[in-house]
């Protein structure tokens, strides 16, 4: 089967870009607005409209394979490629990358995979965005002309099986972290809230007083209104390194109050994402290795999730033979091809650290899907609702999607018997 076809088209995703510098050094929300000026470069206007391109490769036998180009909602910062717009990258796809497209066979999705997402043009790695879409597109691609799922396909390629039950998810309040929380609960999410700590007046507190509040009131919450007594979500909290901010690199005080927030959260297990971010790589991994070894020496059960510069399958691999963390945040646009997802998940668990395979809200109900099948290929701890903030969207996109693999997966199975 050949590829004898490449559209493409504009769009938006579920959510939006933001320029996390500015909101950092205190940019005041007024509704869904950010008012005053921008700072990360490309920005117009400190949150703006999420641009997605999505690739359209037609096949000879009149099918057609779908892929999302989109980047994630902080772009531009933490060693990130810049803002992704999609009309730019369109004239990429007309004039650079459809002419190598058309005519291809479809038969190793692993294979035109590496080869895509090492593309230079101008002597520049193309943008990580387009290799997502791309790479997308040539997964579900190699699918439809075997006539299977991109799932067995990932699992074929490499080596793993597809998984019989639903991957945790996890999913993501945005800043109305309070009631979009009893959405997860009466969902059942099995990881909650995320909460977008991004800020420390008003967020966290300059004594962390603000999230010690709001973990006990989780554990209320959680407690007052699950349907069934057995459900007992993790909570994951992001805090975008503003722990960093207030007790700079003094981790003893750090670990000191990292237990006290998981006293307050009782029988549900807690996860803290990106204590700190030290604007540098090398700064940020050092840290989260010494809060992850800290903790572990004094058996406090917090678990740290790196994040920020920790974005290539590089950085991945780096961070996790240091154990800067005990898991790992998988943002797969940040990863350009979704090989690379594919192939940090099992580096993560071939090393003993949590794979959580996550990506962004400001993603296409295309790439979460796509997405779903590289997890139940691979069998992280976690994947992300996404996209959007607001719970139902991105939560059914991903647990329909998860049971569809599952039910079409078992009834293929029984057909072959």
């Amino acid at each position: 089967m050949k590829i004898i076809d490449v559209v493409s088209s504009t769009g938006r995703t579920g959510f939006f870009f933001d320029d996390q510098k500015a909101i950092k050094e205190g940019a005041h929300a007024d509704g869904n607005f950010y008012v005053g000026a921008p700072i990360t470069p490309g920005f117009t206007r400190i949150r703006q409209a999420g641009e997605s391109l999505t690739i359209m490769l037609v096949l000879e036998d009149g099918q057609v394979a779908f892929g999302d180009c989109c980047a994630v909602q902080y772009s531009g910062c933490g060693g990130r490629d810049p803002l992704f717009l999609a009309k730019e990258f369109a004239l990429i796809v007309e004039k650079d990358l459809k002419p190598r497209l058309i005519g291809r066979e479809l038969k190793s999705f692993k294979d035109l995979a590496d080869e895509f997402d090492h593309i230079h043009l101008k002597g520049q790695h193309i943008h990580t965005a387009l290799r997502y879409g791309i790479t997308q597109a040539l997964l579900d691609a190699v699918a439809k002309a075997h006539h299977t799922q991109m799932a067995n396909i990932v699992a074929k390629e490499y080596g793993t099986q597809v998984s019989d039950q639903l991957i945790p998810i996890f999913s993501q309040s945005g800043d109305n972290r309070y009631d979009n929380v009893d959405k997860m609960i009466i969902k059942g999410s099995a990881v909650l809230p995320h909460g977008l700590i991004n800020n420390v007046a008003n967020k966290l507190g300059y004594q962390g007083e603000k999230l010690l509040e709001y973990v006990k009131w989780l554990r209320q919450r959680v407690d007052e209104f699950k349907s069934e007594a057995d459900y007992s979500p993790v909570f994951h909290i992001d805090v975008y390194g503003t722990l960093g901010i207030i007790f700079k690199t003094d981790y003893s005080k750090m670990v000191d109050y990292l237990k006290t927030l998981r006293e307050a959260s009782g029988p549900y297990h807690l996860r803290i994402e990106g204590p700190v971010d030290f604007d540098d790589r090398e700064l940020t991994m050092r840290g989260l290795q010494a809060i992850t070894a800290l903790l572990d020496e004094r058996g406090v059960d917090v678990e740290i999730v790196a994040d920020e510069w920790c974005n290539t399958l590089e950085d991945i691999i780096y961070f996790a033979d240091h154990k800067a963390g005990h898991m790992v945040q998988i943002k797969t646009p940040d990863l350009g091809g979704i090989q690379n997802t594919i192939e940090a998940v099992l580096y993560c668990k071939s090393k003993g650290i949590g794979a959580y395979q996550g990506g962004t809200c400001n993603e296409t109900d295309i790439s979460a899907k796509t997405c779903v099948h590289l997890a139940m290929a691979t069998q992280p701890i976690q994947i992300l609702a996404k996209p959007g903030m607001g719970v139902d969207e991105g939560y059914m996109i991903v647990f329909n999607e998860m049971q569809r693999i599952i039910a079409l997966d078992k009834a293929m199975k029984g057909r072959n018997k």
